[in-house]
This record gives C-alpha cells, sequence and structure tokens, in this order.
C-alpha cells in the first residue's frame, strides 16, 4: 500500500511541476520532494499524529527538502516547493465539503470546510516556519 502511495504521490507532483512549468530537468527532483512530504505525512498519520500536525510537519520537510535541491540544482526553491506540496492540499475534503452545501448538509459542510481551512492553514504555517528557519541559518553563517 505504501509503495502505491510512493508512486503516485511522485506521479501527481511531477504532473503538477509540468503544469507549473518548472524546467525539464528538474522534474525528477520536483516529484521526489512531493513524494517525501507524502511519505512523511503518511508516517505520522499511521502513528496517530493528528492529521493537522501532520501536514504542519510534512509541509516543513517540504519546505526544508526544497531548499536543499535549490540550493544543489541552482533553482528558486519555489520550483520545489510549489509542487512540493501538492500532494497534502485538502482537495478531497473541500469538494466534499462543497458538495454537502449543495445537498443541504450545512452540518456536515461547516465540519469539512473548517477542518480543509486547518489544513491549508498548517501547510501555510510549515512553509513559513521553514523559510523563518532558513533565513536565521543564512544570517547565522554570515
Amino acid at each position: 500500500m505504501l509503495m502505491e502511495q510512493l508512486v503516485t504521490s511522485f506521479i501527481a507532483t511531477a504532473a503538477f511541476a509540468i503544469l507549473f512549468n518548472v524546467p525539464r530537468g528538474t522534474l525528477l527532483q520536483c516529484g521526489f520532494v512531493g513524494m517525501l512530504g507524502w511519505v512523511h505525512y503518511t508516517l505520522m498519520t499511521q502513528y496517530a499524529v493528528d492529521t493537522i500536525l501532520a501536514t504542519l510537519l510534512a509541509s516543513f520537510s517540504v519546505t526544508l527538502v526544497s531548499h536543499l535541491c535549490a540550493k544543489a540544482f541552482k533553482m528558486p526553491v519555489i520550483v520545489f516547493s510549489v509542487s512540493g506540496i501538492i500532494p497534502l492540499v485538502p482537495g478531497g475534503l473541500a469538494y466534499d465539503a462543497m458538495r454537502n452545501v449543495v445537498l443541504h448538509h450545512y452540518d456536515v459542510a461547516v465540519q469539512l470546510a473548517v477542518q480543509a481551512f486547518l489544513l491549508s492553514g498548517a501547510i501555510a504555517i510549515g512553509l513559513v516556519f521553514s523559510e523563518v528557519l532558513n533565513q536565521l541559518l543564512r544570517k547565522r553563517e554570515a
């Protein structure tokens, strides 16, 4: 089961990287970054870590690996981080929330929408924390 998730997260990330017009030479690295983020998330949720915390930590790790790839391949960090967070985006939850709104199941819709909002916020906070850490380390080196 985990191997299937590895492959599909790699393919999904690389496919979105193509949509974002990243340089062809970085497609494999982008796929690898997204796959690492998804593995990190999956392993944490299997060990009973809350999904919001798991998403926060996985997006943090995606950005850390993105910074490493950016230095190694002399590309902007955004090339790797934007495509790398794609597997973590709660699109299914947002869809289910809107579906329940249309079906007039507002109680379920609000719960799903709040969860999707919290997961999206966790992704953003993970990206920001990693960027702040990177800036602090750069200042320390200088």
